[in-house]
């Protein structure tokens, strides 16, 4: 069968992946209210294209904090990738640095940092950190991180505590015996994933600077408040996120939420999104409304699970591919003519 778009890699994964591992990572938080309307908020944006324009040489490069990447989405963390692929998170750093774009590992991957650093030297490489109860256990991660030429941080801000992914309760989720959390190896039980620290502040982002001179990156805002917050506590970047609606479900749609945060933070700092990026057209909308960069977490999982370093580097492809022709199409030739002309919410 052809790969043709992202869902193509979907319905695979889908099709292929044992029913555990498909409804972990397929799983949004209660009635996948959230996890859905992610994808659905992106339909209700319609295009104004301008005609006429001179397309016929395309650049779409940009730079995030200060890294060209070849074009604007990244991969964003998810867990546990040796469920999709036996290579794992080492197959994602390949991909990613093959198509010259930045990774960010997972806390919880089933590599160590060690393991990714060398399967792909020279790529940019972001660590997602999550601050557990074992102050201790985070504050060796950031440095390990630092150490093996991770070049930012993301602080993951929106799991105090796990939401309830029914699918995981229903199958016991658990991690096979052969898989650990290299990371924390020893440090907890995957299945009683409880060792978050649910006391986390503000406070503990001046904390984290005092740990590392890597630029942090907040992750799980999607209020004016909070972003403005996240300015005022010296952060270098914003991800828009709701976790990909497995945390509090009924909350916004990634892509509405961007919206207000772009416009509290006035460009003081690099603003992000990920959850329901399904196409390139949806990577073009986003960058219409402000981001700076898109990130793609369930379908950089389809890729691995297709065809592991190459499967991912497909998807990648098909994002580049058609986000290039998107733009091309509203009359656009470089990422810096895109803006809010060309977008309009749909009253539907």
């Amino acid at each position: 069968m052809a790969m043709v778009c992202l869902s193509d890699f979907e319905a695979y994964a889908k099709k292929y992946l044992p029913k555990i591992a498909w409804d972990y990572f397929a799983a949004g938080a209660d009635d996948c209210t959230t996890r859905d309307e992610n994808i659905l908020a992106y339909k209700r944006i319609r295009f104004w294209p301008r005609m006429l324009r001179d397309v016929s040489v395309m650049d779409i490069r940009t730079k995030i904090l200060g890294s060209e990447i070849s074009f604007p989405v990244g991969i964003a963390p998810t867990g546990f990738h040796q469920l999709a692929w036996p290579d794992g998170e080492k197959s994602t750093a390949r991909a990613a640095r093959a198509m010259n774009t930045c990774y960010i590992a997972s806390t919880y991957s089933t590599c160590t940092l060690e393991e990714i650093s060398t399967a792909a030297p020279g790529g940019l490489r972001w660590f997602q950190l999550y601050i557990h109860c074992n102050r201790a256990a985070s504050q060796q991660l950031v440095q390990r991180a630092e150490a093996l030429g991770f070049q930012g941080l993301v602080l993951t801000v929106d799991l105090p505590y796990t939401g309830k992914r029914r699918d995981d309760i229903r199958n016991g989720f658990c991690l096979p015996p052969h898989m650990k959390v290299k990371n924390l190896e020893g440090a907890f039980e995957v299945c009683k994933m409880s060792p978050l620290d649910p006391s986390v502040t503000w406070n503990d982002v001046y904390w984290l600077r005092s740990l590392t001179h890597l630029p942090i990156i907040i992750k799980g805002i999607l209020t004016r408040e909070d972003a403005e917050l996240a300015v005022r506590h010296g952060v270098q970047g914003i991800i828009v996120s709701n976790h990909g609606g497995r945390q509090l479900d009924e909350g916004p749609a990634t892509i509405d939420a961007l919206v207000e945060v772009v416009e509290a933070v006035q460009g003081r700092v690099e603003v992000y999104v990920d959850g329901g990026i399904r196409k390139g057209s949806d990577v073009l909308k986003a960058l219409a409304l402000g981001a700076k960069c898109v990130f793609i977490g369930r379908p950089a999982l389809w890729g691995l699970a297709y065809k592991g370093e190459e499967g991912l580097q497909d998807v990648l492809r098909i994002l580049q591919d058609e986000f290039r022709l998107s733009m091309a199409l509203a009359g656009c030739a470089s990422v810096s003519e895109i803006g809010k002309h060309l977008v309009q919410f749909s009253k539907l």
